[in-house]
């Protein structure tokens, strides 16, 4: 397994091989999940910090049981118990937790780029939980995990995405990584959060989803992002449910075989029926498992774990 990287910092700083290498080990360490002990020792000794800036359920939580079930140390804050609610720089504020022999950080910040910036100074080895609207790397890898697991590859596909591309970090991350796995992505939404521009990330653009998802063979669906918009970008909900929202007559235009899949959290009934997110198509709770997987696998190939420590 080769993995050369000291940071993840994004899908776009990887190489093919280094992608491969975190599926593969991502395979390996799944299993542990479902032993009866969920409990490996190779990274025993190690410190973990989770520093999280936004609201977090999955993400957050997913990081942590990945560090524990790999037995490392892990600490985490927020935004409201950091001392930069005092006033404390962010640099500051990192180089305190470094000076406390830390070994990995693990960080969520609405500024895009924070964890570059963090990457010229920090010793510990950086690992980006989502920046802003730029990237949420370890969402794309859990994707593309769960994708490979339910179709066996990754080239060729039809892939649609559909929603509020304009403000989605996992969308960026996930067209950066299945367009290097030889995918076919497809955006899907209305105009001002699918702008024409996006095309140059190596996407199609359509903003008619009966059109697109016509035999696909994945659609992930994304909520609206509220909290990230200055503007309206469509008259009403009611008229975004109507054009977008993933419904069963929707559905019956995909691929016989097609697989749904939302990052979450779910707005039920807006971008996706209630009657589909509960149904034997989703893999959404599958996401969720793999997300764990995914997480150990980048925080072993990062802190350097041994294979025999986590194998039988």
């Amino acid at each position: 397994m080769s993995f050369g990287k000291k940071h993840l910092l994004g899908i776009q700083d990887l190489t093919k091989s280094e992608i491969l290498s975190i599926l593969e080990t991502a395979e390996s360490l799944k299993e542990i999940s479902r032993r009866d002990i969920k409990k490996v020792p190779a990274l025993r000794g190690k410190t973990i910090i989770n520093l999280f800036f936004e609201p977090s359920t999955r993400t957050r939580s997913s990081f942590e049981l990945a560090a524990k079930r790999l037995s490392a140390d892990i600490s985490s804050f927020s935004k409201t118990t950091s001392s930069t609610v005092k006033g404390e720089t962010l640099k500051d504020t990192v180089l305190n937790l470094e000076a406390m022999q830390t070994d990995a950080l693990i960080i969520r910040h609405s500024a895009s780029g924070t964890p570059h910036f963090l990457s010229t100074f920090c010793e510990s080895h950086v690992i980006n939980a989502g920046d802003g609207t730029h990237e949420h790397p370890t969402q794309a890898l859990l994707d593309a995990f769960t994708i490979k697991e339910e179709k066996n590859r990754l080239k060729d596909l039809k892939i649609v995405i559909v929603g509020d591309i304009l403000h989605s970090r996992v969308a960026r991350s996930n067209i950066f990584l299945l367009n290097k796995m030889g995918a076919q992505v497809v955006l899907v939404g209305p105009p001002g959060m699918v702008p024409a521009e996006l095309a140059d990330l190596g996407a199609d653009i359509d903003h008619d989803m009966d059109r697109a998802v016509k035999n696909a063979d994945v659609i992930m669906m994304l909520r609206i992002q509220l909290e990230r918009q200055q503007k309206n970008f469509f008259p009403s909900l009611r008229e975004y449910r109507n054009l977008y929202s993933l419904t069963p007559n929707r559905f019956k235009k995909a691929d016989r075989n097609a697989i749904i899949m939302h990052p979450g959290p779910i707005n039920r009934d807006v971008e996706i029926s209630t009657q589909l997110a509960d149904s034997v198509k989703s893999v959404i709770l599958k996401q969720v498992e793999n997300g764990i997987a995914i997480r150990m696998a980048v925080l072993y190939l990062l802190l350097g774990g041994k294979e025999r420590e986590f194998t039988n």
